[in-house]
């Protein structure tokens, strides 16, 4: 069950996967145009968070056989009945920004670096 929960949560709020399931809401698209909607990201990262949600069930791939080989991806049902849920996430992520990065930073002016954390 914790597997369970911990990929959800990895899903609900994976940069890239909540990033891109906004990106290809409304219809499907190609690698160049998500790639246009989302600023900043390597191909590379694209290509694998793609993999990911195709493999999840999330995102589907469709090759057009034609002279010059087209692929389209869209959202899976799956991903569609999520949507609502990221698309508030990705809200409150945004409203949040500035709250959770001044509390890094406080956090982080507070560390002692004669007690460093130490993972076990």
């Amino acid at each position: 069950m914790q597997h369970v929960q911990r990929r959800t949560v990895a899903f609900l709020l994976g940069t890239p996967t909540t990033t891109l399931t906004t990106a290809v809401r409304d219809n499907p698209l190609r690698f160049v145009e998500i790639r246009r909607r989302i600023q900043g990201v390597s191909d590379r990262m694209l290509t694998q968070t793609l993999r990911a949600m195709e493999r999840d069930g999330l995102v589907q791939r469709k090759v057009y056989d034609e002279r010059l080989p087209r692929v389209e991806y869209a959202l899976s049902s799956l991903a569609r009945s999520a949507l609502p849920i990221v698309v508030e996430l990705k809200k409150w992520a945004e409203c949040s920004l500035e709250s959770i990065e001044a509390s890094m930073q406080r956090f982080d002016s507070n560390i002692d670096p004669r007690v460093a954390f130490h993972q076990t």
